[in-house]
């Protein structure tokens, strides 16, 4: 082996293994980070405007960081102080219901569609072996168990929570300020032409903010809308259920009308009718279409990425890192689909993108 060839590979050997001793230290703090590196990508063109005029990025920086704070961080808080309370308070109510008998009677309702419906199953599955108290029971204790233990977590771990948040301030600080000088570094590592760096950063831009904008940011209005027209009609742990249709509009294929549709009836059957009636007539006509409307607004002219890779995406993320992942999962899948087109450049560098 040549001496170059073995300096080389001695080089690599040691890089690999500071690379790993990096990768340990950092990993502890990969929730904050996290954060800051998502909030800095949604308002960056808001802080780049900010810069701009205020001609002192120091400044800039630190009044993203308010303003941050004061407008999201402290509301999310807030409104997750509220979501445990009401669904504590929901699963209290699911226990009253289910040990008094309310319960059973919502499922013991006779009618003639939810008879069919148990005919054609019958043909492939003996109903009568379906133990409702105990798919109930369990299904409550699962929830009353992620409630408790989220409570027990931020009791318990209140100083972390505290440390990150200040990690998560700190970090964004800096990834405001030196945004563009980190993204100049990461395109002078790329093996790629000028050209095709900035089709390849156009591109992940694109699909970033068309999943941060068209995916979050409408999940977030579908579930506020859902929560005032919960809260309006009266139905209790209004919060609870709007974030849940927030939740559920961030998955394709899914949406918050799993949600509002069922409440809508079962309000109907209760003998609410004109509050059922405009529940499902208020999700169908003005929840469902925000997605119609909204998204083209937001995303136009931007590449999004497949439905199904997104599915996998956040469902893989929250796997990981729970609700960190929501985001988290669909931005490394872009930067996946980025760094297959690098390589794609890279045998066919004929071929660019407009």
């Amino acid at each position: 082996m040549k001496r170059e060839h073995l300096l080389i590979a001695l080089f690599f050997v040691i890089a690999a293994v500071f690379f790993y001793l990096f990768y340990l230290i950092v990993v502890p703090f990969f929730i904050p980070i996290a954060w800051a590196a998502v909030f800095a990508i949604v308002f960056y063109p808001l802080y780049e405007k900010l810069a701009a005029r205020l001609k002192r990025p120091r400044l800039a920086s630190t009044i993203m960081c308010l303003l941050i704070v004061v407008l999201i961080v402290g509301p999310i808080a807030y409104l997750f102080v509220a979501l445990v309370n009401e669904a504590a308070s929901a699963v209290s109510k699911v226990n009253e219901l289910y040990k008094s008998g309310q319960l059973n009677e919502l499922y013991t309702i006779q009618l003639p569609w939810v008879d069919a419906i148990k005919e054609k199953l019958s043909q492939y599955y003996d109903m009568s072996q379906m133990n409702f108290d105990a798919i109930i029971r369990e299904s409550v204790d699962k929830v009353s168990g992620v409630i408790l233990g989220q409570t027990s977590w931020l009791i318990a771990n209140g100083t972390k929570a505290v440390f990150y948040f200040f990690l998560m301030i700190f970090s964004m600080y800096y990834f405001f300020k030196d945004g563009d000088s980190i993204i100049d570094t990461l395109k002078r590592l790329m093996p790629l032409t000028d050209k095709q760096i900035d089709v390849t950063f156009g591109h992940l831009r694109d699909v970033t903010e068309a999943t941060m904008y068209g995916g979050v940011v409408v999940a977030l209005i579908q579930g506020l809308l859902g929560g005032v027209l919960f809260a309006i009609v009266g139905i209790p742990s209004a919060i609870f259920w709007g974030a849940i249709m927030a939740f559920l509009a961030i998955i394709p294929l899914v949406g918050a009308f799993i949600i509002y549709l069922p409440a809508g009836i079962i309000l109907i059957l209760g003998g609410s009718y004109i509050s059922g009636i405009i529940v499902i007539a208020v999700g169908t006509l003005i929840i469902s279409q925000v997605d119609n409307v909204i998204r083209p607004m937001l995303i136009s002219g931007k590449t999004s990425l497949h439905p199904l890779l997104l599915f996998f995406a956040i469902m893989g993320g929250i796997y990981l890192w729970g609700l960190l992942g929501i985001i988290v999962g669909p931005i490394i899948a872009a930067v996946f689909i980025t760094l297959i087109k690098i390589l794609d450049l890279r045998l066919h560098p004929q071929t660019e993108e407009d």
